[in-house]
This record gives structure tokens, sequence and C-alpha cells, in this order.
């Protein structure tokens, strides 16, 4: 199928506006969480008492959201506000709707 030029235009655009920033906070965070990570399969294989692993679990869970929203926020602030000052409606747009559905997956 071959596309007309509005639509290839359309699609380099949208495209080239979703070149990520830098996540090196993200990516110590990250590092933390395999960390403990690596623990809790210590415990387990030390047959550690299960409410302590839960605990861990637990607090893993509560890392990962935090990355989770750290990496929402700053896309918010950095490539969905790029997209709102650049005024292309159609970029704007498709930010948003990348944001709703992200949210729609929350649990």
């Amino acid at each position: 199928m071959e596309l007309d030029n509005s639509t290839k235009k359309r699609k380099d655009k949208s495209s080239a506006k979703k070149i990520g920033h830098d996540h090196s906070a993200e990516l110590r965070r990250l590092s933390r969480i395999k960390g403990q990570v690596d623990g809790i399969e210590r415990m387990i294989i030390d047959r550690k008492y299960c409410p302590e692993i839960i605990v861990q679990i637990k607090s893993i869970r509560s890392a990962l959201k935090g990355l989770e929203f750290s990496i929402a926020e700053g896309h918010i602030r950095q490539c969905v506000k790029a997209a709102i000052k650049s005024r292309d409606t159609g970029v704007a747009e498709e930010k948003l709707e990348e944001i709703l559905s992200l949210m729609k997956g929350q649990s």
C-alpha cells in the first residue's frame, strides 16, 4: 500500500517526536530495584520467613510504581510540553492519547 505525501510527513513527524530524554536517574533507581530482586532471591534460597519475603516484594512494587511515575512525569514535562509548545495539534493530540492510554492501563 502506497502512502500519500501528507501521510508520510505525518508519520515522519510523529516518529521524530518519540526520541526519549535522559533517564539516568531512573537507571539508578532500576539498579537498586535489581538489587532488591536479587535480595529476594537469596531470601527464598535461604528459606527465610514468608512474611519477611512478602514485605520485600511490597517494597519492590512500591519502588516500581515510583519508577513508573518518574518516567511518566518526565514524559509529560518534556515530550508532552514540547508537543503543546510546537502548536502542532496532531502531535499534541497523539501525546494526549498516549497519556490517556497509559492511565487506562493503571491498576
